[in-house]
C-alpha cells in the first residue's frame, strides 16, 4: 500500500520540486509544469539575470519578436526555421540560455543544442515574460523599451509587467 501511495505523490513531487519558486504566479507556474516536457536544465530568472558576461542568451521568438523585445546581448536563432548553422560561432562548452516567451519553443531549440553537441545548455523558466515581470529590462534597437512582444491575446495573459505588444 505505501508503494502505491508513493507512485502516485511521486509526479505531484516532481512537479513541486521542479518548478516551485522559478516563477512569482502560482497559475503561471502550474502552466509551466504541465507545458513543458522538463527535457533539459531549467534555469530561473533570478538565476539567470546574474550569470556572467560571457553568457549566451539565444532568444527562440520569431524575428518580429525579436524585434519588438529581447533580453540585452541576445542572438536571434528563431524556432521555425531554426538552423543549427546559426550557432556555429559559439563554443560548444559555453554557458548557453535559451529564452522564448513562455518557454516552450526555448526546450525544443535547447534539446536540438544538446544533441547537436552543446553542454552547458538550459531553458529560461518562464521565457522573456517572466523576465520582464520580475522587473528586468528588455531591449529593441533603441535601448531598453517597456514594450514586451506579447505573443498573442491567449499567451499575452501570462506577461504582467511592460506593454504588451502583438504586432
Amino acid at each position: 500500500m505505501k508503494k502505491i501511495i508513493s507512485a502516485l505523490l511521486f509526479p505531484f513531487t516532481l512537479l513541486s520540486f521542479s518548478a516551485t519558486g522559478q516563477v512569482k504566479s502560482k497559475a503561471y507556474n502550474t502552466l509551466l509544469s504541465t507545458l513543458l516536457s522538463h527535457s533539459v536544465t531549467e534555469i530561473s530568472v533570478q538565476e539567470a539575470s546574474k550569470v556572467d558576461s560571457t553568457a549566451v542568451f539565444l532568444d527562440a521568438r520569431e524575428p518580429e519578436e525579436y524585434k519588438v523585445s529581447k533580453i540585452k546581448n541576445a542572438k536571434s536563432v528563431g524556432y521555425d526555421h531554426f538552423d543549427i548553422s546559426a550557432v556555429k560561432d559559439i563554443s560548444k562548452d559555453s554557458q548557453i540560455i535559451v529564452y522564448c516567451s513562455v518557454g516552450y519553443r526555448s526546450e525544443k531549440i535547447a534539446e536540438q543544442l544538446i544533441a547537436n553537441g552543446y553542454t552547458n545548455v538550459s531553458n529560461l523558466y518562464g521565457g522573456i515574460f517572466e523576465w520582464k515581470n520580475q522587473g528586468h529590462n528588455v531591449y529593441d534597437s533603441a535601448g531598453i523599451t517597456e514594450n514586451t512582444h506579447a505573443y498573442n491575446l491567449v499567451w499575452g495573459v501570462w506577461l504582467y509587467e511592460g506593454v504588451k505588444v502583438y504586432d
